[in-house]
């Protein structure tokens, strides 16, 4: 069974509801699943308050997580143009699964979800590409071959899958968003099987 690992840190939700339609464009391609994993939250002056986990929402990824997976989606709400805190902090520690090339030649992709639609959502997916291509990993995005991106409203770049959250963070993923987030997820899934029957 090819496993894809999908970490995401989500303060209002929106990121984790696209790493589960991420989920599940992974567990379209057969002979391959999807898990779920989540940060430890930081506190910062954008997010002041420590949030326990919700008990329905996934467990903290681990560095075991990163050595067993065939494939790996990071999933980041944007903190000024950037990768919220909580991301890098776990990226950070990684250190050991670099020395060792636990990630180098697997496949990787990136999303995310902004309160406004030129919130750094770009700027934001480029930000996490960047430890994944020192890890060796092979950047997987969205080809224009996805008539979505050319017609969508809200989110969505060839960068990868992205979330327009609204002001209050409460607009919920549309038809487009969704759709983009299971054809990442399917696209690093049929990568990764490939890879897995050439070695």
């Amino acid at each position: 069974m090819t496993e894809i690992l999908i970490i995401v840190h989500s303060v209002h939700g929106n990121t984790l509801a696209m790493g589960r339609e991420v989920a599940r464009g992974v567990e379209q391609v057969e002979g391959c699943q999807a898990r779920l994993r989540s940060v430890a939250p930081l506190t910062s002056a954008i997010d002041p308050e420590q949030r326990p986990l919700p008990d329905d929402g996934p467990s903290l990824a681990s560095n075991r997580d990163l050595a067993e997976c065939d494939g790996l989606i990071l999933g980041s709400p944007t903190r000024f143009g950037n990768m919220a805190a909580a991301v890098k902090y776990f990226l950070d520690g990684t250190g050991s699964e670099w020395a060792s090339g636990a990630l180098a030649g697997k496949p990787a992709g990136v999303f995310t979800s902004t309160a406004t639609l030129h919130g750094g959502q770009e700027a934001t997916l480029l930000s996490m590409m960047i430890p994944l291509l020192h890890h060796g990993m092979l950047l997987v995005g969205l080809p224009y071959t996805e008539p979505r991106l050319t017609r969508t409203r809200s989110g969505g770049t060839p960068y990868g899958p992205s979330h327009l959250a609204g002001q209050d963070s409460d607009r919920p993923l549309d038809d487009d968003e969704r759709h983009l987030c299971r054809a990442l997820g399917s696209r690093v899934a049929t990568i990764a099987k490939r890879l897995g029957m050439t070695q």
